[in-house]
């Protein structure tokens, strides 16, 4: 008598462990670590720090106008085929960047690694996580969202030690060589597209009856970008990516002007990924729970905190008050976005949709260097752009608190198409 066949093993997990090593690879085309590399930009390619952060602002722009397509390319292909394409470009871009030579090349360089590290890889990671998990996605979301951020904190210390030996051009090559080793094997043998590919379902619950997995439903873009509560959240999200790119971008200069030396204010990265390690997971938790009314004014809390701490920072636990508070900003809206974007418009066109929202969040990213930097070149100092910019948070923290921002998306209803 044959014995009956086991239960496969849940693969979400697996799948959103290798996502993560992914998303931590993306390092090298986030602010964090291309801050590691704006001192050397300006001192060997004799620019001033206003060009550089314009040079920044114009690649990731231009690298960000590519996402609506890149989404849609992720919903129609699957995560794991962008993946494999997308990374193999993204070591080709990184190497390319050690070959800069002035403002052009570098203009160029950071729209490609903008485009295909901090969009492209980060997208194609954040659908496939949001397609395996459904009641505990917002804990998972913040769990591996905890993760990358420990993982991307630490990318500059090895960034810098690579430097140190080697010099910035043929870090870059090493960095290159890395993000290839890496993210190509895991997306050719680790990432599943979707449950249903391997006869599972979301959370590893069972079919019912033993019946066949249900494909995953979801509105259209278009459907989408009618409703309200998708431009608040965008807007929540792009301003926390605005004014902490920022703010991070100039942190050195920023922490400086508060007594700090440049090797005192490096080490503010580390409370900074503890704030947002703790308030991602935490959040998440909160997400899977409560009304987006809720969560997204309390991100906006802690970013309007950030930016008064950043105006009046002083060495000490002031400043390590801040860092934690900008961390936990960051690592928050992260959660909800995450949470928030699959519960209310489902996940068959996760991708399309989120690619909307990533061209807006690189837009914003890309002009809070810029914003910050002749802010300071006007007033001589952060504190006024820094007690300025709180506006931002507060009004998207009190559009927020709307009713229509509570709805969730059921298989069975549908958004309407135009108003």
């Amino acid at each position: 008598m044959s014995n009956p066949p086991t239960r496969q093993s849940f693969f979400g997990w697996r799948v959103a462990a290798l996502a993560t090593i992914v998303a931590v690879m993306t390092s090298p085309g986030q602010t964090i670590g291309v801050s590691v590399f704006i001192d050397r930009f300006i001192s060997d390619l004799s620019l001033s720090r206003s060009t550089v952060a314009t040079a920044y602002l114009i690649g990731t722009l231009a690298g960000g106008l590519t996402m609506p397509f890149v989404g849609r390319a992720v919903d129609r292909h699957g995560p794991r085929k962008a993946m494999l394409v997308v990374g193999s470009l993204f070591a080709v871009a990184i190497a390319a960047m050690s070959g800069v030579v002035g403002i052009v090349s570098l203009t160029l360089g950071f729209a490609s690694i903008r485009m295909l590290g901090q969009g492209s890889l980060s997208l194609a990671t954040h659908v496939v996580i949001a397609r395996w998990f459904d009641r505990r996605r917002g804990a998972v979301i913040g769990v591996t969202a905890t993760f990358t951020s420990i993982g991307m904190a630490l990318a500059p210390y090895f960034f810098n030690i690579s430097i140190d030996a080697i010099g910035w051009r043929r870090a870059w090559l090493v960095v290159a060589v890395a993000v290839a080793a890496i993210v190509l094997p895991i997306a050719r043998f680790g990432i599943i597209d979707w449950p249903s590919d391997v006869g599972q379902m979301p959370d590893g619950e069972v079919p019912v009856s033993g019946g066949v997995p249900p494909q995953a439903s979801g509105v259209t873009r278009g459907q989408a970008v009618h409703t309200y509560r998708f431009w608040v959240l965008s807007g929540s999200v792009a301003s926390v990516s605005m004014l902490s790119t920022g703010l991070n971008f100039n942190q050195i200069a920023l922490l400086g002007e508060a007594g700090l030396t440049a090797s005192e204010a490096a080490l503010m990265f580390i409370p900074q990924v503890i704030g947002s390690s703790v308030a991602g997971l935490a959040i998440g938790a909160i997400a899977d729970r409560t009304s987006s009314r809720r969560i997204v004014p309390f991100a906006m809390a802690l970013l309007v905190a950030s930016l008064m701490l950043a105006a009046f920072v002083r060495p000490g636990p002031m400043v390590i008050l801040y860092a934690v508070t900008i961390g936990a900003a960051g690592g928050g809206i992260r959660s909800v976005e995450g949470t928030l974007l699959p519960r209310w418009f489902g996940t068959r066109h996760l991708g399309s949709i989120s690619g909307l929202g990533t061209l807006l969040n690189v837009g914003a990213s890309a002009l809070g260097p810029l914003i910050f930097s002749l802010g300071r070149d006007l007033s001589g100092s952060f504190r006024g752009v820094a007690l300025a910019t709180t506006t931002i948070p507060i009004i998207f923290g009190i559009l927020a608190l709307m009713p229509s921002m509570t709805k969730t998306f059921r298989p069975d209803t549908e958004l309407p198409s135009s108003h």
